[in-house]
């Protein structure tokens, strides 16, 4: 069989005779990576992020590898071996920030809707009476001090799907969180 056409992460088989099947292809050898669904604000800064480390980062980590060459070569060097530690964590940091970036779906605002969907801003009141505005992002993106909570939160993933006057009952490890939703952005 000879691939004929690759579509959307499918690979078209043309057999001899047999018509076309498909199969499942992905060029980094057959791992389907974790899509991230991301604001064009956040993609930015993810990318903003990635440029600062290929750059600032790495020549940083390079200065600090030839002064410690420089003060007793490798062997039995402490502050080499801490630096070429410094650079294994920076350059897993970039090849994370790279995965996510190439794997960024980009969403935009949920323009009025009526549920609660990834990149909502949704009201709500719990139990106390206090009322709060979460908006609904993606792991990468999310910061609690902003108000922007995971999708893969306990928070998050109750209240996906959910309608103004919807109530939830979100397990956290403290109990129960009681929520009714007050509106949807």
């Amino acid at each position: 069989m000879i691939p004929s056409k690759v579509v959307a992460g499918l690979i078209r088989i043309t057999g001899e005779g047999t018509g076309n099947s498909f199969r499942c292809w992905e060029p980094n050898g057959g791992a389907m990576e974790k899509k991230h669904f991301l604001t064009r604000e956040g993609l930015e800064k993810l990318q903003a992020e990635l440029e600062d480390l290929r750059t600032a980062g790495r020549r940083e980590v390079a200065d600090k590898i030839k002064r410690a060459k420089e003060m007793g070569g490798t062997d039995n060097n402490a502050e080499y071996d801490d630096a070429k530690n410094e650079q294994s964590f920076l350059e897993g940091k970039i090849q994370k920030l790279e995965s996510m970036i190439n794997n960024a779906v980009v969403i935009g605002s949920p323009h009025h809707t009526a549920t609660v969907k990834l990149g909502s801003r949704v009201k709500v009141r719990d139990q106390d009476g206090r009322e709060e505005y979460y908006t609904i992002v993606d792991g990468a993106e999310a910061n609690t001090l902003d108000g922007r909570i995971s999708n893969e939160s306990p928070v998050g993933r109750s209240l996906l799907g959910k309608r103004v006057g919807s109530k939830v009952a979100v397990p956290v490890p403290a109990g129960t969180i009681k929520l009714h939703v007050l509106g949807v952005e």
